[in-house]
């Protein structure tokens, strides 16, 4: 068998390199700024060496158009390169400087790149590139290289004054909006607005508005406050964000601030979660709770991933887990796993390490508010419940703490833990299977009325009114023990909490037909008819509905599946011993009227819970009118 090398021709990587290398054209900027950092850095790094010596004060990095050109120009004050070093760095695509710069200074620099492809991304957008550098060694000549997007290059000497590289764009006829200002300007807030050094991006002028000082005649108005024009460096960026800080360094307002530098339109967060930590890996960031006000469906990609302080991406399902994408914040770490255009995550331990210590932050400031100032923690309850009862349900390492402190709110408006709920109703709620059933509501208000008649039995009810409870409290079901949970219409007010309990029925075998086939016309096929002997003082007639099966139906509802295999269909329990069966059925003669009577019944349960409707509850309303 032979062996041998693959051969790659070279004239064909510039059109791979335009086409495919990136998955955004414009991520060209972010590439050539965050080269132009590292040039810096690394200076920096040797200057503090004392292997460069010099005035290295001015660390600007500027990005200047000419339109009438067609130029792009990205300029750096950094360590710049000798004839030789752009021989090596230049000619040979994905021979990285960074990471050979990274292998020998590692524990003084902080560099963004080490692919070695950055550079190329420039002919994303450039029919012609030229790049002219003068290294930070004595007596370095600067040198100029020029490149049109095909293997074939030019070299040769250059003027310029101090070290560093300008890298100039010539853009090609399909990119020309990156010659607007606008757009330039736009891009680099969006990718380089926190890098460590100053990037410039010409200037812009500032009003200042100075008050009249002197004296006013009486009679006369105070002149205008004068304005004031002036004409500053346009610094595009923050060097020195909040989350590379120590919090020990930081107060609240700090923290608010700088919320509203990353969501200007945004209402202030409830709190926020700042991280830091150094080993296995480097992550920093601050993650803030936004006021949700109980809505689930917010707005995602609120978390940006920095990696050096550069602008990564927005979409960090993989490093946060699922249900804390729906805070906000930033979140930095020179450890995340990039591929090549840094848009993507690759697969690697560090991932799941940098998950689970989010997860845990995340958990030990919640529990901590919780036992600090419970009064507080409840107060922000509608807001944190959704992040809390998603966690449960998606994550369970989560679960296991968050059980803790996640709360149950009843129809008095009091809130307890699990563990809390448990003692509350064990006495009460405790069925003949030694289950403890949590007894909810859906809608407080559309099921007021069962909500009351259950708590007049001395139950307690539970409000579980947003769409994360459903699969939150099949959750509890399944960690808990022996704890279920039943809706206020999925029995009688007294099947709800299943008790050895028999009532004597007041009807015999014959009546309780009567009233069954009465109830049965009256029905059809929107549901089955019961007669079961009920407490005297209860409706005469009432609607229930199957808990698996509302269950079954709402969970394929909420998966965007066909729920017809669960049909809409509920279960009509007539009160046999209630005195208004005896006296409207079976003490009635006309079998019309009887009917009447019987509609008129199952309609009162019906508007009981706001399902008679249209022409139906048209009808009931002038019955009822007549009646009075």
């Amino acid at each position: 068998m032979q062996k041998g090398n693959i051969s790659v021709q070279t004239e064909n990587i510039f059109p791979i390199i335009k086409k495919f290398l990136y998955s955004d054209q414009e991520i060209f900027l972010r590439e050539l700024v965050s080269n132009a950092t590292d040039a810096t850095s690394k200076l920096a790094t040797l200057a503090r060496k004392g292997e460069a010596k010099g005035d290295y004060s001015d660390k600007t990095i500027d990005i200047m158009v000419d339109q009438e050109a067609g130029t792009l120009t990205i300029r750096d004050r950094g360590i710049g390169m000798t004839e030789e070093e752009v021989k090596k760095y230049l000619n040979q695509v994905a021979l990285s400087s960074a990471q050979e710069f990274v292998d020998k200074y590692q524990d003084d620099a902080s560099i963004i790149g080490h692919f070695g492809l950055g550079f190329y991304s420039a002919f994303m957008v450039a029919d012609k590139v030229e790049v002219v550098t003068k290294s930070y060694r004595e007596d370095a000549q600067a040198v100029r290289w020029v490149c049109e997007g095909d293997p074939s290059y030019e070299i040769g000497e250059a003027e310029r004054d101090m070290q560093g590289t300008d890298v100039i764009l010539h853009i090609g006829e399909d990119s020309k909006q990156y010659l607007e200002e606008d757009e330039i300007e736009a891009l680099l807030l969006k990718y380089c607005r926190f890098l460590p050094y100053p990037i410039r991006f010409g200037t812009k002028t500032e009003t200042e508005y100075k008050e009249f000082e002197g004296e006013v005649a009486e009679g006369e108005e105070k002149p205008e406050p004068e304005q004031i024009e002036t004409e500053v460096d346009n610094i595009i960026n923050n060097t020195d964000p909040l989350w590379k800080k120590s919090p020990n360094d930081l107060t609240d307002e700090d923290y608010k601030a700088f919320y509203r530098e990353l969501y200007p339109m945004g209402e202030p967060p409830m709190f926020w979660i700042h991280l830091n930590i150094d080993y296995p890996f480097h992550l920093t960031g601050i993650l803030y709770f936004p006021k949700v006000s109980g809505k689930l469906e917010l707005q995602r990609n609120k978390i940006q991933l920095y990696s050096n302080q550069v602008y990564v991406t927005d979409n960090v399902t993989d490093i946060v887990p699922e249900f804390l994408t729906l805070l906000h914040g930033v979140i930095d770490s020179p450890d995340i796993p990039l591929n090549v255009s840094r848009s993507y995550l690759q697969a690697d331990t560090n991932v799941k390490k940098i998950t689970g210590y989010i997860t845990k932050k995340v958990a030990e400031k919640l529990n901590s508010l919780f036992r600090e100032d419970r009064q507080s923690y409840e107060e922000k309850w509608p807001d944190l419940g959704v992040f809390v009862k998603y966690g449960m349900v998606s994550e369970e390492k989560f679960y296991d703490r968050a059980v803790k402190f996640a709360l149950l709110e009843n129809t008095e408006g009091k809130y307890f833990t699990v563990d809390e709920y448990r003692e509350r109703i064990k006495d009460q709620q405790t069925d003949k299977y030694d289950r403890l059933v949590g007894i909810y509501t859906a809608d407080a208000t559309r099921q007021h009325t069962l909500v009351e008649a259950v708590r007049e039995r001395g139950y307690d009810v539970l409000k579980l009114e947003h769409a994360i409870d459903a699969p939150t409290i099949q959750t509890l079901e399944q960690k808990e023990d022996k704890l279920t949970f039943v809706r206020v219409d999925s029995a009688t007010p007294d099947q709800l909490v299943q008790k050895d309990e028999e009532k004597e029925n007041l009807l015999d075998d014959t009546q309780r037909e009567t009233v069954s086939k009465v109830f049965s016309d009256v029905v059809g096929k929107a549901g089955t008819v019961e007669v079961k002997p009920l407490d005297v003082q209860d409706a005469p007639v009432q609607i229930v509905r199957n808990e698996f099966m509302r269950r079954m139906k709402e969970m394929q509802m909420l998966q965007g599946m066909d729920s017809s295999m669960f049909p809409d269909s509920y279960q009509v329990v007539v009160n046999a011993n209630n005195p208004l069966i005896k006296e409207r059925l079976l003490e009635v003669e006309d079998e019309s009227t009887r009917s009447d009577n019987a509609t008129y019944l199952y309609q009162l349960a019906q508007l009981s819970q706001q399902l008679l409707t249209g022409a139906e509850l048209k009808a009931f309303i002038e019955r009822s009118l007549k009646m009075m």
